[in-house]
C-alpha cells in the first residue's frame, strides 16, 4: 500500500465525492483494503477563477504548495489535486516536492480517447478551463479534437458551478447543465468530459459516452495506492 495525498478543498464537497469514487473504485474485503489517503481539505487556497477571469493577484500556487510539503512530511508517497482548475498550477506543486503528482487533466483526455477514439471532445468546465487550454493539448495528444460550449451557455454553466459550491443542486440547476451540455453535444462532441469536479456532485447524463475526470483520478489513485488487483471495473 502507498499512501496518496490529496491537496482538496477546492471546492469541500468536490473533494468529498472523490474520496466516494476512491472507496467505489475499490475491490475490497474489509477497511485495510483501501487506500490510505491524507486529506488536506482546504477551503482556503485563494480563488482559482478570481485569478484566472477576474484580475485577482493572489495565487493560489503558494498556497497549494504548501499543502503538498505538508502532505508529503506526513509521509504521502503521491500526491493528487481535486480540481481541474487548479492544475493550471500543478507545475508549482511538482517542483515543491519530491514525490509524483498525479496529473487529472491527462488522465480524464486518455479515458476519453479509450471511450470514443478520435472523437470530438466536449469540455464541460469553467471558462477559465478553456480560456487557459488546460485540455487542449492533453486532448490533440490522444487524437481528440476539443470542443467547448458556447460563450453564453459556458457562462450558464459557471453558474451551475457557483450553485454547487453553494449547496445547490435542485431542479433548476439540472436543467441549466442539461442546456450546456445540448449545446456542446450540437457541437458534434462524441465524448464529453465532466473538467469540473463540482460537475461530478451532481451527474452529467448525454446519450454519448460521459467521462468524469474526477472518476478518472480516482481509478488511478486505487492503481497507484493498491495495484491492478484492488481496482474495481465499472460493473464488477
Amino acid at each position: 500500500m502507498r499512501t496518496c495525498g490529496i491537496l482538496g478543498g477546492m471546492g469541500p464537497e468536490a473533494t468529498i465525492d472523490l474520496m466516494r469514487r476512491i472507496v467505489a473504485h475499490t475491490r475490497a474485503q474489509d477497511d485495510a483494503d483501501h487506500v490510505h489517503c491524507l486529506v488536506d481539505n482546504n477551503p482556503q487556497v485563494p480563488s482559482r477563477i478570481k485569478v484566472l477571469l477576474e484580475g485577482g493577484t493572489v495565487s493560489p500556487g503558494p498556497c497549494m504548495a504548501a499543502m503538498g510539503r505538508g502532505l508529503e512530511a506526513q509521509g504521502a508517497d503521491f500526491l493528487c489535486i481535486a480540481c481541474n482548475t487548479a492544475h493550471n498550477w500543478r507545475d508549482e506543486v511538482a517542483r515543491a516536492v519530491n514525490i509524483p503528482v498525479l496529473d487529472m487533466i491527462a488522465l480524464a483526455a486518455a479515458e476519453a480517447a479509450r471511450r470514443a477514439p478520435k472523437a470530438r471532445a466536449g469540455s464541460l468546465a469553467s471558462p477559465a478551463v478553456r480560456l487557459t487550454g488546460l485540455y487542449e493539448a492533453p486532448c490533440r495528444g490522444q487524437g481528440l479534437e476539443p470542443v467547448f460550449a458556447d460563450e453564453a451557455e459556458e457562462a450558464r454553466l459557471l453558474g451551475v458551478i457557483r450553485a454547487i459550491k453553494a449547496g445547490r443542486t435542485g431542479d433548476d440547476v439540472r436543467a441549466d447543465l442539461k442546456r450546456v451540455v445540448e449545446n456542446v453535444l450540437n457541437k458534434g462532441a462524441g465524448v464529453l468530459i465532466a473538467a469540473c469536479t463540482e460537475l461530478g456532485v451532481i451527474g452529467v447524463e448525454a446519450p454519448v459516452p460521459v467521462v468524469d475526470a474526477a472518476d478518472a483520478l480516482a481509478a488511478a489513485i486505487v492503481l497507484e495506492g493498491a495495484g491492478p488487483d484492488a481496482l474495481k471495473r465499472p460493473g464488477a
